[in-house]
């Protein structure tokens, strides 16, 4: 008899822990689901990549395998800028400089200095669209989402990513 009251405790009690256990599904899982929506809602809003990656290539190469290249021999282009909201006209005074990666399977075909030179007017071609559909208060509060649209617009020009970064030194007016 023992035996047997002993068995239905258990049977009572492991049927509770199952019934507990949906209880607390069912009353968690939603809550998580909309927590796991507002995050996402608020990383769209920062723009940040969930999925993670881009283009890891241009982050991992070491510093010894890259060559810079300035274009237009250092000196300044002058690019117009998109109107700002007051409708005031402004230009800006811009020197490139691309790092390029020495170890490239491209770099012959494309990223020595001499190859490059050929190209070059190509590039400023890319570098003032790009540039003039920004306003001159987006080029100075988003300097690194400009640089990242110089690098896609170069490397998308070469179909190749032998071009690992592009920096500039700007005056704006």
């Amino acid at each position: 008899m023992k035996k047997n009251l002993m068995s239905v405790v258990i049977l009572a009690l492991v049927l509770a822990n199952l019934i507990l256990t949906a209880v607390l599904t069912i009353s968690v899982l939603p809550q998580t689901r909309q927590a796991n929506e507002l995050i996402s809602k608020v990383c769209a809003a920062i723009d940040l990549d969930l999925e993670g990656g881009g283009s890891e290539a241009t982050v991992n190469v070491p510093l010894e395998q890259v060559e810079t290249y300035s274009l237009n021999n250092g000196e300044n282009m002058t690019i117009n800028l998109k109107p700002a909201e007051d409708g005031v006209e402004h230009f800006v005074l811009m020197q490139v400089t691309l790092g390029i990666n020495k170890k490239d399977a491209d770099y012959k075909k494309y990223g020595a200095p001499e190859k490059l030179s050929d190209k070059e007017g190509m590039m400023r071609d890319q570098i003032y669209s790009v540039v003039g559909r920004h306003t001159v208060d987006e080029m100075r509060d988003d300097r690194t989402a400009i640089q990242g649209e110089l690098l896609s617009a170069l490397q998308g020009m070469f179909d190749s990513e032998f071009i690992v970064s592009v920096s500039y030194t700007a005056t704006y007016q």
